[in-house]
C-alpha cells in the first residue's frame, strides 16, 4: 500500500516552510492543519490496515493449528466431533464423518477444498505474503511517524520554542 502523504508531503512541507515570515502565527495554523488532517489521519489508516493484516495472520495460524490437531488425531475412524458457533456464541454439537478436505479461504470471496497437506502449504505461502505487506505498512508507519517529528521541529523553529532533547545518558560501563 502506498499512502497518500508520501507523494505530496515534501511537497506541502516546502510551500508552508518557505512562505515568508510575515504571518507566523497563519503559517502556524497551516502547519498544525496540514499535521492533524493529512500525516496523523494517514498515519492511523496505515496502522489500521496493518492491525487487520495481524488478524488475518493470527486466523490463518489458528487454522494452521487446527489442521495440525486434525491430523494428528484418528478422525477416519471416528469422525471428527467438534462445536460449530452459529453465531452469537451459540454452539452446537456437530459430527463430520469425512474430515480429509476442508474448505479454505483463498481470497475475494472464494473457498477452496483441499488436503490438509494442500491447506498447510497454501497457509504458509499465505502468511508469508501478509507477512510482507505487514513490514511494507510497518515501513510506511515509520517514514510518517518521521515526516510528524519533523513539522513538529518546524513548528518549534518557527514559535521559537527552545525545548532542550533529552541528553543522552552516559554508559557507565564504557
Amino acid at each position: 500500500m502506498v499512502c497518500k502523504c508520501r507523494k505530496s508531503f515534501y511537497f506541502h512541507f516546502v510551500i508552508l516552510y518557505n512562505m515568508c515570515a510575515e504571518g507566523i502565527p497563519s503559517k502556524v495554523v497551516q502547519y498544525e492543519q496540514f499535521l492533524n488532517e493529512r500525516l496523523k489521519a494517514d498515519l492511523s489508516q496505515v496502522i489500521e490496515q496493518r492491525d487487520r493484516l495481524y488478524g488475518e495472520v493470527a486466523e490463518y495460524l489458528q487454522l494452521k493449528t487446527v489442521i495440525e490437531r486434525i491430523k494428528e488425531s484418528n478422525y477416519k475412524s471416528d469422525g471428527l466431533k467438534t462445536k460449530v458457533d452459529l453465531g452469537c456464541n451459540f454452539y452446537v454439537q456437530a459430527n463430520v464423518p469425512d474430515a480429509s478436505m476442508i474448505y479454505v479461504k483463498v481470497g475475494f470471496g472464494f473457498f477452496l477444498e483441499m488436503t490438509h497437506d494442500e491447506a498447510l502449504a497454501f497457509i504458509e505461502k499465505k502468511v508469508s505474503m501478509i507477512n510482507s505487506k505487514i513490514e511494507v505498512l510497518t515501513k510506511d508507519a515509520a517514514k510518517i511517524k518521521a515526516h510528524i517529528k519533523l513539522v513538529l521541529q518546524g513548528l518549534q523553529e518557527i514559535q521559537n520554542l527552545d525545548f532542550q532533547p533529552e541528553k543522552p545518558y552516559r554508559d557507565v560501563l564504557s
